[in-house]
């Protein structure tokens, strides 16, 4: 995408939120959260919002191939309170997923299991992580099952759907978690293969819940866009 497009010409990111502080936009999927290298990656979320709000900050991605919620501060004292409740894990996210196989409940009081594994950039097939034991960075995440929605598309092979809360914010993480235990996303484009691949037109992942208290007003704030799949 040109940057010397008109503005009428970029689509403007739609808002959940918007006040002086900050922003809480939808990020369709395969579109880049930020750009990336090069004239041709230019166009991604951060890159539209910054043409109608002019001081828009990232404050955390999504993968390119997910869609959902993210949240950008409008200044840098509101971008470094944001990231500080994302890494002390003040934020509440919830995705939701489609994945290969029929998966058993989790054996718990809650209805919540929990996969424990740590994770690592596979640096000869990179972008791709994978579980690595000794080097891999702590990394887990909680999940359950979910009815299926009426009205929901059906998919060609069996699968069970899925709410997912990071613990952590690793790279791939939700998509690397559930191909390690065997239940990999459908239509995933880097992890998926076969008829797992080809049974969804796109990797079904959605951020779908996000909370968090303001951090100028202490209000707490909560969005959610329930997914299209």
């Amino acid at each position: 995408m040109n940057a010397d497009l008109p503005l009428s010409l970029v689509e403007k990111p739609r808002a959940l939120h918007e006040d002086k502080h900050l922003l809480v936009l939808f990020k369709p999927h395969e579109m880049l959260s930020v750009p990336g290298r090069g004239e041709h990656k230019l166009d991604s979320l951060a890159w539209r919002a910054q043409q109608y709000w002019k001081n828009a900050l990232i404050v955390h991605r999504l993968d390119m191939s997910t869609s959902g919620i993210l949240v950008l501060a409008r200044n840098p004292d509101v971008h470094r309170q944001l990231s500080m409740a994302f890494a002390e894990r003040r934020i509440h996210k919830r995705y939701t997923a489609v994945v290969e196989g029929v998966m058993a409940a989790p054996e718990s009081d809650d209805g919540w299991g929990l996969i424990d594994k740590p994770l690592i950039l596979d640096w000869e097939r990179r972008p791709l992580h994978v579980v690595d034991f000794e080097k891999g960075k702590p990394s887990q995440t909680r999940w359950r099952i979910l009815p299926t929605p009426d009205g929901a598309p059906s998919y060609p092979i069996a699968h069970t759907r899925l709410d997912l809360e990071p613990f952590t914010g690793r790279t791939h993480q939700l998509r690397v978690h559930l191909q390690s235990i065997g239940h990999t996303m459908l239509g995933d484009p880097l992890y998926a293969q076969g008829e797992t691949l080809a049974a969804a037109p796109r990797l079904l992942l959605h951020a779908r819940e996000l909370g968090f208290t303001h951090p100028v007003t202490g209000k707490d704030l909560f969005f959610e866009v329930p997914a299209a799949f």
